[in-house]
């Protein structure tokens, strides 16, 4: 993956073109801003800009910035803060800041570590421990697993448990209600002519051939393979076309470290928009076409709750056949160019690992 190639959504308006001026406070302001979580003014500016420049100069800069609406003074204060327009500009240029390579080593010898069934939490977890933010990863959507075998097992006369294992190694498990298929000696037979149609195939492929050959078999007195074949489409099925994967979240509790979360109702109505997931699902489905890291905050985000927020995510799995994507949630005030750094690594590993 390109380091510097960061697709993002676009502002309503043209993002401004800076004069080098500009966007060095610019830069420093949102700085300064991530490290302190507080309105950034003039005389402290200097003493972290690159360049001589004298307070007069730089209030001046920041005048300009405010009028071209990319930073902001909140309340009262003397000090200015970056707003969502100020952000988009700053991130449209960011360039990651690389990992050092102990850290890399670190990271994918624990995803090396991990067996497939807890790959995505372990990631997610990391992801977490790393940014300090709220690490995420949406589970592959089963269509996309290519599968390896199906066995169905009796767990009672009237259900049976389907699990559909994946070339990586990971499991699906459905239950089906089923009355007609027999011991667990028929269930065997059953799974043996299903896995002669599956193995290789994704999931989406084999239900989509699975529908075909029980049409074309209804005419025929075939009554074992009916069976299999509509047991099979029954299992195949439990996920359909508009699932997009289920999010894994492995901690909550990063985000309560923030000074932007330390009011009790913010928090709850936060966690509430991330426990419904149905908008955030729907923001990283949108993500999954994207080709690199994705960023979007503010209104881009879409719910209330969550205007607040930033979002940095990139897909993860084969280049024009994406499994899911991974990420981190947090304040908009954070540090963007090691979380980037960070969300294009893991996408790196989790790909490599779960590709065959």
């Amino acid at each position: 993956m390109s380091s510097r190639a960061i697709p993002t959504r676009a502002l309503p308006e043209p993002t401004p073109e800076l004069s080098e001026r500009q966007a060095l406070v610019l830069r420093a302001i949102v700085a300064a801003y991530v490290g302190e979580a507080a309105p950034v003014g003039s005389r402290s500016l200097s003493h972290v800009l690159p360049i001589a420049l004298s307070s007069a100069s730089i209030r001046n800069t920041m005048a300009e910035l405010a009028e071209l609406g990319l930073i902001e003074k909140p309340h009262r204060s003397a000090g200015r803060v970056p707003t969502a327009s100020g952000l988009r500009v700053f991130v449209d240029r960011l360039v990651p800041r690389g990992l050092d390579d102990f850290e890399r080593r670190d990271l994918a010898g624990s995803v090396a570590e991990s067996d497939p069934e807890a790959l995505l939490r372990c990631a997610s977890k990391l992801l977490s421990e790393r940014t300090r933010q709220l690490g995420f990863v949406t589970a592959p959507r089963g269509d996309t697993l290519v599968l390896r075998h199906v066995a169905l097992v009796r767990l009672s006369s009237s259900k049976v448990l389907a699990v559909l294992v994946s070339e990586t190694g990971a499991a699906l498990r459905r239950i089906l209600a089923d009355e007609e298929s027999g011991d667990q000696i028929e269930l065997d037979r059953l799974a043996a002519a299903l896995n002669e149609r599956v193995a290789g195939r994704t999931l989406g492929e084999v239900r989509d051939a699975l529908a075909r050959e029980i049409v074309a078999l209804r005419s025929h007195a075939q009554g074992v393979l009916e069976r299999a074949l509509v047991l099979g489409w029954r299992a195949l099925d439990a996920q359909g076309d508009d699932d997009p994967g289920d999010l894994v979240i492995a901690t909550r509790l990063a985000l309560l470290d923030q000074p932007e979360f330390q009011d009790p109702e913010q928090v709850r109505q936060l966690f509430g928009a991330i426990e419904a997931k149905e908008s955030l699902l729907a923001i990283l489905r949108k993500m999954l076409e994207a080709r690199n890291v994705t960023i979007a905050f503010g209104e881009e985000l879409g719910e209330p709750e969550l205007r607040r927020l930033a979002l940095v995510a990139a897909p993860y799995g084969a280049a024009g056949a994406p499994l899911g994507v991974l990420g981190v949630i947090g304040p908009r005030r954070m540090d963007y160019p090691r979380v980037v750094a960070l969300v294009q690594y893991f996408s790196k590993l989790v790909s490599e690992r779960l590709l065959p």
